[in-house]
C-alpha cells in the first residue's frame, strides 16, 4: 500500500532504499528536495528516526555563554560579529564569565556551551583560563566550547598546531566541540559570504583532528541564504564522508538563516516547508549520524515540534541568554524551562529524555 503511494509520487526507489537501510545518493537527495510531497519526505525521515531512536526526544539542561562578539571575520550572514569598538560590540572579562556561571549555581545545569567571535586581541591563555575557572566553579559540568573556526583561530594566536591547542583546551576542561562555523562548505558560498573565515575543508580537518584525539563534536549547516540545493547536499555528503572516516560526530544541526541585521537583509527568511524538508533530508542522507537536532531557538517552538516527526530526535536545551540568533532578529524565547520542553515533546507524541552532552540518558520525562 505505502509502496504504491511512493511509486505514484516518483519516490518508489527511495522508499525501497530507506526500508532496506541502503545509503541514499546525492541524486536521491535532489529528488527529495524537489518533490512537492512534503508529508512523504517526512514519512521516510521518520522511519529512520524511529529506527535509530524510537520515540525518544532528547534535550539538555544547559547554559549558553557568548563571551565576545568582536570578530575579525565579519561574515555577511552574521548579525552577531562586530569590529572592536563598534556599537554593540562586547567582550566579557574572565570575572564576568565566572559571575555568569555563579549566577546559576542553584540550577541542575549539565552543559556549559561557549562560543564567540574570532577576537583579534585575546591572548591564547585567555581561553585556557576561561575553561579552568569555569571548571573550578562547576567541576561537574561538561564544557562544550569553541567551534572549529575558533579552535583554528586560537591555535593561530598561540602559534601552535590544532592538535597541541586541542590538548591544552582538554587539559583546561574542554569536553567536546559545538558544530558552528560550518555554514555551507561550498567554496563559492564562502568566497561570497565569508572570505575571511576558515575554509570548509579546514573546518572538516579540525573536526577530524579532534575526533582522532577522542574529542566528540557536532556539525551544522546554515541554509536558506544564497546556497543551492546541490550545495546543501554536497555539504551533507562531505559530513557523511568525514563521519565514515572518524565516527566522531554526535549530532547534526541544520540552522535556518535569519536575515535581519545581516548583510543579506533583503533575503526572505526560510518557511516551514523548507525547514522541515531540510531536517528530513538531513536525517535521510546522514545515515551515520546518531542524532538530528531541531534547534528551537532558530525554528521556533511550533516548527521544532513538528520536526520531531520529520527526522529530528533532539530539541537542544533550556539555553538562556543566547545572543547569536537573537541579534539576527529571532523572535523565539531566550530560554525554555524543563517543563516547557517536556510539554512540547509529549504533545508531539514523543518521550522526553534528558541527556548529557554525550547523549547519556539522565532521566525519562
Amino acid at each position: 500500500m505505502m509502496e504504491n503511494i511512493f511509486k505514484r509520487a516518483g519516490l518508489g526507489h527511495i522508499y525501497e532504499k530507506v526500508i532496506s537501510g541502503q545509503r541514499l545518493s546525492k541524486e536521491d537527495g535532489l529528488t527529495l528536495f524537489n518533490t512537492p510531497e512534503l508529508p512523504l519526505v517526512g514519512y521516510l525521515a521518520n522511519i529512520v528516526r524511529e529506527r535509530e531512536n524510537g520515540d525518544k526526544t532528547y534535550y539538555i539542561y544547559n547554559q549558553h555563554i557568548n563571551y565576545s562578539n568582536v570578530c575579525k571575520n565579519l561574515c555577511k550572514f552574521c548579525a552577531f560579529g562586530r569590529e572592536k569598538g563598534a556599537e554593540k560590540a562586547f567582550e566579557m572579562t574572565l570575572s564576568d564569565i565566572e559571575n555568569e556561571v555563579r549566577e546559576r549555581l542553584d540550577e541542575p545545569i549539565n552543559e556549559i556551551h561557549i562560543v564567540g567571535g574570532c577576537h583579534p586581541d585575546l591572548p591564547y591563555d585567555f581561553y585556557m583560563e576561561m575553561l579552568r575557572r569555569i571548571k573550578a566553579i562547576r567541576p561537574e559540568c561538561h564544557i562544550q566550547a569553541f567551534t572549529c573556526v575558533e579552535i583554528a583561530h586560537i591555535a593561530e594566536v598561540g602559534k601552535r598546531s590544532v592538535e597541541e591547542t586541542l590538548r591544552d583546551l582538554v587539559d583546561a576542561g574542554l569536553g567536546s566541540i559545538p558544530g558552528g562555523g560550518a555554514e555551507v562548505f561550498s567554496p563559492r558560498i564562502r568566497e561570497r559570504l565569508c572570505p575571511e573565515k576558515l575554509s570548509g575543508e579546514k573546518w572538516l580537518e579540525v573536526a577530524k583532528t579532534a575526533h582522532r584525539m577522542g574529542i566528540k563534536s557536532n556539525a551544522t549547516m546554515l541554509y536558506g541564504h544564497i546556497e543551492t540545493v546541490e550545495e546543501r547536499l554536497d555539504h551533507l555528503i562531505a559530513l557523511r564522508d568525514a563521519q565514515d572516516e572518524t565516527g566522531g560526530f554526535m549530532c547534526f544541526i541544520p540552522l535556518s538563516f535569519h536575515p535581519k541585521n545581516t548583510g543579506l537583509e533583503s533575503i526572505s527568511p526560510t518557511g516551514g516547508v523548507d525547514d522541515l524538508k531540510t531536517i528530513a533530508v538531513s536525517r535521510l542522507i546522514l545515515d551515520n549520524f546518531p542524532h538530528i537536532k531541531a534547534y528551537w531557538v532558530m525554528l521556533g517552538k511550533k516548527v521544532a515540534q513538528i520536526a520531531l516527526s520529520f527526522g529530528a530526535d533532539d530539541l537542544d536545551g533550556t539555553v538562556l541568554e543566547e545572543k547569536i540568533t537573537h541579534m539576527a532578529g529571532a523572535e523565539s524565547e531566550k530560554a525554555l524551562s524543563r517543563n516547557e520542553i517536556e510539554h512540547i515533546i509529549r504533545t508531539a507524541g514523543r518521550i522526553p529524555v534528558e541527556r548529557d552532552t554525550l547523549y547519556n540518558e539522565i532521566h525519562h520525562g
